[in-house]
């Protein structure tokens, strides 16, 4: 596949809607299980606890997925938020969910959006899921926006 160098924005309003959707989806199902079982139930809060990093992983995914063949040099490597998720993702998919280094990105955890270091298992929970997407949109308007 050859290399995205623009994404309009009609295509990159539809992926954050998606996403957004995602989201509320994912609320009203937290929110329905608590009214159901009642907030003191230790098991549901259990399976929210396993069930919340399994999804937001998956949700990087996802958000990677819809960008997949983005330009690599429009993309640059200089740790944003792009190479961020690209390295969330190979992690995520060839290293059992912990971060793992990239020899064409140039990482510094404080300097990225989650914190996370090389070895560190990835765990993202809802707040750090909206904020790395909100970068993650933020990046690619800057930088793949078709003018």
């Amino acid at each position: 596949m050859l290399s995205v160098y623009a994404y309009s924005q009609e295509y990159i309003n539809e992926c954050r809607l998606k996403v957004d959707i995602q989201l509320k989806t994912y609320e009203n199902l937290i929110t329905t299980a608590k009214k159901q079982a009642g907030n003191s139930n230790v098991e549901l809060k259990s399976a929210i606890e396993s069930f919340e990093p399994n999804f937001f992983n998956n949700m990087v995914l996802v958000l990677d997925n819809y960008f997949n063949n983005r330009s690599r040099n429009l993309e640059k490597k200089d740790g944003n938020p792009l190479n961020e998720v690209r390295m969330l993702c190979d992690s995520i998919k060839e290293n059992n969910c912990i971060l793992i280094p990239n020899k064409t990105i140039k990482y510094d955890h404080a300097k990225s959006v989650l914190k996370y270091q090389i070895g560190d298992e990835i765990k993202l929970r809802k707040e750090d899921f909206v904020l790395l997407s909100k970068e993650f949109f933020a990046e690619i308007e800057s930088k793949f926006m078709s003018k």
